[in-house]
């Protein structure tokens, strides 16, 4: 699908993987709707880019859905693009120190990242549906984000390598799902990258993750991840899978 004069909505898209993506996305002439729990960050994002900035929590399904309604209005057409990047990284023991159980972390954690990736996937190919297709057939495509997790999940990561294994396992049978729409469904599982989530670790623990990516031997950059977006949303035979960028990495159990 070309990008150009396409209405795309990013969600987490004030910060890290999604704000960059907005950027590749408006470099290359979308028109951008940036979705945001924190709108100071959407706020800044899109006036840089003269897009729009939205509010809502992803797993908020009446707060969503006017929020697509709100980017129509302003924008002048349903996304035919819509990337979820929004998502959070917390980490506890299924049953940690004198026996605490961590449900509320489970329970809050898919939540945001699955419940709210799937709210967004929803409303998107709803609207996607109504449109008229592009020269290649296409009526949109939606890319989600999962992570090595869903593969590698660490000690500590039951929850988040739940909600992103169930990301990359919803992948297939919604692209099943919208293919007589002509709308396709893409998963990323990004490794090891400079996002706010990772800049909150301390030095010593950065250095030792970063040691175990083979190469190239650094974290990811956002713009990687953006430049992949760009690649699927721009090849119309990429359907149905998930991709993992993580410059070889496997995680170890800790």
């Amino acid at each position: 699908m070309k990008i150009n004069e396409q209405v795309a909505l990013v969600t987490g898209g004030g910060s890290g993987l999604g704000a960059a993506t907005a950027r590749r996305l408006a470099a290359k002439g979308a028109k951008v709707a940036i979705l945001d729990f924190n709108i100071d960050a959407a706020n800044e994002v899109a006036a840089e880019l003269g897009g729009v900035a939205l509010q809502a929590d992803v797993a908020d399904q009446e707060a969503v859905g006017g929020a697509f309604d709100q980017a129509i209005a302003d924008l002048g057409g349903a996304p035919r693009i819509a990337i979820s990047c929004a998502g959070i990284g917390m980490a506890a023991r299924i049953v940690g120190r004198e026996g605490k159980m961590s449900f509320d972390v489970f329970e809050r954690t898919l939540k945001v990242n699955l419940f709210g990736t799937y709210n967004v996937m929803s409303h998107a190919a709803q609207r996607m549906m109504e449109l008229e297709p592009t020269e290649t057939g296409e009526r949109g495509v939606v890319i989600n984000t999962a992570s090595v997790a869903w593969e590698d999940g660490q000690l500590g990561q039951a929850a988040y390598a739940a909600s992103k294994g169930a990301i990359a396992s919803m992948c297939l049978p919604a692209a099943r799902e919208f293919a007589r729409s002509g709308v396709r469904v893409m998963a990323i599982a990004p490794g090891l990258f400079h996002t706010p989530m990772m800049e909150g670790l301390p030095e010593e623990v950065a250095a030792q993750i970063t040691a175990n990516i083979p190469f190239p031997d650094r974290l990811g950059a956002p713009e990687e991840y953006a430049l992949l977006a760009e690649q699927i949303v721009s090849n119309p035979y990429l359907n149905g899978t998930t991709i993992r960028l993580d410059g070889a990495v496997r995680l170890p159990p800790r």
